[in-house]
């Protein structure tokens, strides 16, 4: 019987997840299908209901979901405990339902291994507060980041991320910041920067933004490093903004294929065919191309 994994979000259109992920079940000539499962938040309840019997055996879960899922599963592991979103399901073998973040790993692999940077004692701003800025948020705080800024287009959400953070109040000395046009102290910490996460979906082919920057009107400081989690499409509007000031860019797809990565082999136990997943990703990515 073919045995079936997917991702779970809305809209998907953008994902490229299926192609990197089936060429890694492939490549062990497992019986295994790897599906899109573009769910709205109202019918996730029941989808991951449907997890726990037949041959469905977990998912990769993407926005807007990764918080919505977290009181649906029967345990978290302690990192998706404390970021408090999951973007990696697996079914267990006595039919629970267990929740995983593997985004923070990713994150920092492909900070590391593709930006060439250490984010240990650096200042840091940080667009976006959903479930992958908490990953983010999590990923830095390990690294001993130096300080931190969260700008969101609500302070609200923003604050929510900090306050479950007691380390991020007590040492980082986070500070809070909307994203608009015209506010000095956001500007300022853009000039301190050395590093600029994007963590919003602002850019992202498919998305209700697509074709913008999350910077729009605001200036980079030449030499920081700007990370856009967004990778589809793989020049997003924000990286070009970047290279336009000057600054080192770093894209979504390593940390999408690191993630991947961690997942797949939580699902079959089998060592993840790093390569190969690289490989049909950027073949997937530029045939989904909108340009």
């Amino acid at each position: 019987m073919t045995t079936h994994v997917g991702l779970i979000g809305y809209p998907l259109g953008h994902s490229i997840s299926p192609a990197f992920q089936q060429a890694a079940l492939d490549h062990y000539g497992l019986d295994w299908r790897y599906e899109r499962w573009e769910t709205p938040p109202d019918q996730v309840p029941a989808f991951v209901a449907s997890l726990r019997n037949g041959d469905r055996v977990g998912s990769n879960v993407t926005v807007p979901n990764k918080q919505v899922v977290v009181p649906l599963l029967d345990a978290l592991d302690d990192t998706a405990s404390a970021i408090g979103a999951v973007n990696t399901i697996v079914r267990e073998a006595d039919g629970r339902l267990v929740g995983y973040n593997t985004d923070c790993t990713g994150f920092v692999r492909a900070l590391r291994e593709q930006g060439g940077f250490e984010p240990a004692g650096k200042n840091v701003v940080l667009l976006g507060a959903g479930g992958s800025a908490r990953a983010v948020v999590y990923s830095l705080l390990q690294a001993d980041v130096g300080t931190l800024g969260i700008a969101n287009r609500t302070l609200g959400r923003a604050r929510q991320v900090v306050d479950g953070f007691a380390r991020l109040a007590a040492e980082q000395a986070a500070a809070l910041y909307t994203l608009e046009e015209g506010s000095s102290h956001f500007e300022e910490a853009l000039r301190q920067a050395h590093l600029v996460v994007n963590a919003t979906s602002i850019g992202m082919w498919h998305g209700p933004a697509e074709g913008r920057s999350p910077l729009e009107g605001h200036t980079l400081q030449p030499g920081t490093l700007v990370y856009d989690l967004v990778y589809n499409p793989e020049q997003t509007p924000l990286l070009t903004q970047a290279q336009e000031a000057g600054c080192p860019t770093l894209g979504g797809l390593a940390m999408l294929v690191y993630q991947g990565a961690e997942a797949f082999e939580r699902w079959t136990g089998k060592p993840a065919p790093i390569e190969v997943m690289f490989a049909a990703a950027r073949g997937a990515l530029g045939m989904q191309s909108p340009t």
